[in-house]
């Protein structure tokens, strides 16, 4: 495992597009996924341990961006050849496991990861109503072994603020977690 932060792309920048499967081969793209107040998107996969110190935390995640009217999806990325513990069977059954209601997706090509410059799992990236980015970055300051309690405070503070009109507060801090599996 190599610790690895986020690419903290530009504020601004568009969600890039996509179809992607999930692990019942149905396809799911970025405009279908979109609800009124936007989209979020994160980057996960099932072995990484800076994912399973949050798996809890994913599931309530889902619960309020459905409350809050904005789409969510996840996406794994890593080549699944070297990590098998990552297919998309195994993702079914991971998103079975922690209550997902929201899609978990297989990037095969990898060309997604890349579009959106993600580096890391966890990696968040929320979009507003008009799919510009407004937050990229942790979920809060808990790790594996810091002891300190999984909040979501980071990412629910930018929720917060772009669901009441608010401006979301532009000083980020990156996510950190396991490097993507690059084939």
């Amino acid at each position: 495992m190599a610790l690895t932060p986020s690419n903290m792309i530009p504020l601004g920048t568009v969600a890039p597009d996509f179809q992607l499967p999930d692990g019942n081969n149905k396809i799911h793209t970025r405009d279908n996924l979109k609800k009124d107040n936007g989209l979020l998107i994160t980057f996960i996969c099932n072995h990484c341990p800076y994912v399973k110190h949050l798996n809890a935390a994913l599931a309530e995640l889902g619960h309020r961006a459905t409350n809050a009217d904005i789409g969510m999806a996840a996406i794994s990325a890593n080549d699944i050849e070297n990590y098998p513990e990552d297919a998309p069977a195994k993702m079914l059954e991971e998103a079975d496991r922690h209550g997902y209601p929201f899609a978990y997706l297989y990037d095969e090509t990898q060309q997604i990861a890349k579009s959106y410059d993600a580096a890391c799992t966890p990696d968040f990236y929320l979009f507003d109503k008009s799919l510009k980015l407004v937050y990229r970055g942790q979920f809060d300051d808990s790790r594996p072994g810091n002891n300190l309690p999984v909040t979501g405070k980071d990412l629910y503070d930018a929720i917060d603020c772009m669901v009441n009109g608010k401006a979301v507060p532009e000083n980020q801090k990156p996510s950190v977690g396991c490097n993507i599996k690059w084939k």
